[in-house]
């Protein structure tokens, strides 16, 4: 059900299971990561593009083959939806996902991994845990409880209500909300443009903000690492050509 196409720069991972709302199995967990790795050794593909087919983006975990007695879930989690996690949130260069419909469970947790997410309005984020008896897993209760605060968070897990993607963007949750027929093609503009751009700022530039996340830098650490990075990008040829090109007063051409 993992698909993957690279053209101009830009590494495009389809979740294509629409008959079952892109819910994934172990084998898809696997392959995801696969994709996504070759995505990222190749050299041919500066950023990275993860959607899913049809109605939703992606259901979580499919559960229709689960033995109910014997599911090993911490395995599981460990063994293929985390794996699958790392591996879009190493890929070296930015990483979008666009998201229709559910995006729950695992599905959410993929969302979770990517550098930037943008969600049809009418898309359905949310804890339906509570309903089979489980917790959200995933990254789920980071995810909420750093954007959303305790309060609303532990409403969400105990209500198992979901919120849209329109609100999910309002609440902070994650970037924008295109109309439902619009999202693919605003993405695919905006990741092309990207594709465009000095991929080497791009790549410090993510690294920054996870070290900001990441090690909870204050401010003037954080501006400390800021300094730095700045003070040796100017050595590079993104930034000659991109400085010659605005004395120029014409269209920068980065490699």
């Amino acid at each position: 059900m993992i698909e993957l196409t690279i053209a101009d720069g830009v590494a495009e991972v389809v979740l294509n299971a629409p008959q079952k709302l892109n819910a994934m199995d172990g084998r898809a967990f696997l392959d995801l990561r696969a994709a996504v790795d070759e995505a990222a050794a190749g050299g041919a593909a500066k950023v990275l593009l993860l959607r899913g087919e049809g109605r939703a983006f992606c259901a979580g975990r499919d559960l229709g083959g689960v033995d109910i007695e014997n599911d090993n879930a911490l395995a599981f989690l460990e063994e293929r939806i985390v794996p699958a996690m790392q591996a879009i949130m190493a890929f070296p260069g930015p990483s979008f996902a666009a998201a229709q419909g559910a995006s729950l469970g695992a599905g959410l947790g993929l969302l979770i991994a990517a550098d930037v997410v943008y969600l049809a309005e009418d898309a359905k984020i949310g804890s339906p845990f509570a309903n089979l008896g489980m917790v959200l897993d995933s990254g789920g209760h980071w995810l909420f409880t750093e954007r959303l605060g305790t309060h609303r968070t532990l409403d969400l897990v105990y209500t198992a209500d979901l919120i849209s993607g329109a609100e999910a963007v309002r609440s902070g949750l994650f970037s924008r909300a295109f109309p439902a027929e619009a999202l693919l093609d605003e993405t695919r503009k905006i990741v092309a443009r990207v594709a465009r751009g000095p991929i080497n700022a791009y790549q410090d530039g993510k690294k920054l903000v996870a070290a900001i996340r990441d090690q909870r830098l204050g401010f003037w650490d954080a501006l400390d690492l800021e300094n730095k990075v700045q003070g040796a990008i100017v050595s590079t040829d993104n930034y000659k050509e991109g400085m010659a090109a605005f004395l120029e007063k014409r269209r920068p051409n980065f490699s």
